[in-house]
C-alpha cells in the first residue's frame, strides 16, 4: 500500500514512516524544502507549499491513505501572530489537500489527521472517552475542534475519515519528555502546582503503532491516542526521579510563576483531563507500553 504522510520529519512522522516501511509500505511525505525531497527504498519525498498552494502532483500517485501530521509546534510562546500560525499550518494545509483532492483523479480512501486531546475540558471527575460531546473554550480547544473541521470535509467526497487526538508523546528522540526531566537531571525537579493535575501520555512507538492499526482495519471517528492509565503531575514527576535516580526535594512550583515564565502556554503545565482510549482497546489495539513507568523505564534506561 502507497500512504502519504504530512509531517512526516516530527516524532511521530519519523516514527510511523519507519514502522510502515518495515512492513513494506511505500511511503510518499510531502516537504516545504527541496532539499528534504529524498528517494531510499520505498521512501519518496515530494514538495509542496500549502501556502503558496504548490504541490507535486505526482505525490498522489497511487496513494490510498493520507496521514495528516503536519502542524507548527504548540511548545512555543503563543503570541498573537504565532497562533494565527499554529491554526493556519493546521487547517490551510488540510485544505490545500481537500482542494487538490476534489479537482484532481486519485485513489484515496482514507485520511487521518492528527488531533488532541485539548479539545476536552478540565475536570477533576469526569473520565473522557471518545464518546464525549463537551468542548474546551480554551484557545487550544477551539483550535482542535477548528483542526477537526479541516479534516471532515473529506467526507464530502467520499473518503473515510480519522481524527486521532492524542496525549502527551513520550519520546527519547525529542518533545514533552525530554523538557521534563532536564530539571530532574540537574536535581532541581519539581510538580507544577497541586501536582493533582492528571495528564494523559502516550508512547511514541504506541502511537506510531496505533496509526498503523488505523490504517490496516480502516477506522473511522475520533480515536483517542493516549495510554490506558493517566498519571498526575506530581506522579509523574516522581517517577521520572525514580528511573533517573534522582531525589526530589523542592517545593510545588507555583501557577502564577510558570504564568510569568511561560503566558498563556503555562495551561499546558496544568490541564487536568482523565482521557481514555476506549475506542482503541475495543478494537484490539495491544498498548505495548500502557504505564507511564514501563514508558519511562524504555525511554531513560
Amino acid at each position: 500500500m502507497k500512504i502519504l504522510i504530512t509531517g512526516a520529519t516530527g516524532l511521530i512522522g519519523q516514527e510511523l514512516s519507519n514502522l510502515l516501511l518495515q512492513e513494506n509500505h511505500t511511503v510518499h511525505y510531502l516537504t516545504t524544502s527541496h532539499f528534504k525531497k529524498h528517494q531510499k527504498n520505498n521512501c519518496f519525498g515530494f514538495y509542496w507549499n500549502p501556502k503558496l498552494k504548490k504541490i507535486d502532483k505526482n505525490c498522489m500517485d497511487g496513494v490510498e491513505v493520507i496521514v495528516h501530521l503536519a502542524g507548527a509546534s504548540i511548545a512555543k510562546k503563543w503570541t498573537k501572530l504565532y497562533k494565527k500560525e499554529l491554526l493556519e499550518s493546521r487547517t490551510q494545509s488540510a485544505d490545500f489537500l481537500f482542494q487538490f483532492l476534489k479537482k484532481n483523479p486519485n485513489q484515496v480512501k482514507h485520511f487521518i489527521s492528527a488531533s488532541g486531546t485539548a479539545i476536552y475540558p478540565d475536570s477533576d471527575s469526569v473520565v473522557y472517552d471518545e464518546t464525549t460531546t463537551a468542548l474546551d473554550s480554551s484557545f487550544l480547544g477551539k483550535l482542535v475542534v477548528e483542526w477537526e473541521k479541516s479534516a471532515d470535509q473529506f467526507k464530502s467526497i467520499n473518503i473515510k475519515v480519522t481524527k486521532v487526538r492524542t496525549g502527551i508523546v513520550f519520546s527519547d528522540k525529542g518533545g514533552a519528555l525530554l523538557e521534563m526531566i532536564k530539571p530532574i537531571k540537574m536535581f532541581v525537579g519539581s510538580a507544577f502546582g497541586s501536582g493533582k493535575q492528571l495528564q494523559s501520555w502516550i508512547h511514541n512507538k504506541d502511537v506510531a503503532s496505533l496509526y498503523y492499526f488505523i490504517i490496516q482495519n480502516q477506522i473511522q471517528g475520533i480515536i483517542n491516542a493516549v495510554a490506558p492509565n493517566s498519571i498526575s503531575n506530581q506522579g509523574l514527576t516522581k517517577a521520572i526521579a525514580n528511573v533517573l535516580h534522582r531525589p526530589l526535594f523542592l517545593p510545588n512550583i507555583p501557577r502564577w510563576i510558570m504564568k510569568i515564565i511561560l503566558g498563556e502556554m503555562h495551561v499546558l503545565l496544568f490541564n487536568n483531563k482523565n482521557i481514555i482510549p476506549k475506542k482503541a482497546v475495543e478494537l484490539g489495539f495491544q498498548f505495548q507500553f500502557p504505564t507511564a513507568e514501563k514508558a519511562l523505564k524504555n525511554l531513560l534506561k
